[in-house]
């Protein structure tokens, strides 16, 4: 059993920075359409642009060593296809959320509709969750219900993660006791 913290990865917002307008230069990003049919199962009729910097992906091997990788995302195991491949990354576990119910409503409560399953997964190690939404609600519900340190870590969906993040993230876990 792998005894390191996990990392949860998002993927839009902290690696695909939606957020930022077309017009906004974002060094080291470059554009990837992912074009149906791959994405029709999921969203039909929709193709995503997504801006990802492969720089990324050699940060987040370094921080292999002290976390355990895992996906976080909507994208589930499509993460691997998409976006580990364009950052060099290898295939990494997935939390399986099911059915991505941000589609269907509108955010109404005040707990993220990740934040119970990642609990789940992560089990009593603790965890890292880098993502775009989390809220002081999510940080009090984890104080709280999660017996590990936990770390909620937010990113601008308008910049993506940048080197302060990644120096957060590694600083975080080597103070673990």
């Amino acid at each position: 059993m792998d005894t390191r913290p996990v990392l949860f990865l998002d993927v839009d917002g902290p690696l695909n920075p939606f957020a930022a307008g077309p017009e906004q230069h974002l060094p080291g990003y470059g554009a990837h359409r992912m074009e149906p049919p791959s994405w029709t199962a999921r969203y039909p009729g929709r193709s995503l642009l997504v801006r990802l910097n492969p720089a990324h992906g050699e940060e987040l091997l370094r921080l292999a060593g002290a976390y355990e990788l895992v996906w976080g995302t909507t994208w589930q195991d499509e993460a691997n296809s998409f976006i580990g491949t364009v950052l060099g990354l290898p295939p990494l576990p997935h939390v399986h959320f099911g059915p991505v119910p941000f589609l269907a409503a509108p955010r109404t409560a005040p707990l993220h509709w990740k934040t119970r399953t990642l609990l789940a997964y992560a089990g009593r190690r603790p965890f890292a969750w880098v993502d775009d939404e989390p809220t002081d609600a999510d940080a009090a519900f984890v104080r709280e219900a999660h017996p590990a340190p936990a770390l909620l870590h937010g990113v601008d969906a308008a910049r993506g993660l940048g080197g302060a993040d990644f120096a957060a993230l590694a600083a975080w876990a080597a103070a673990l006791p």
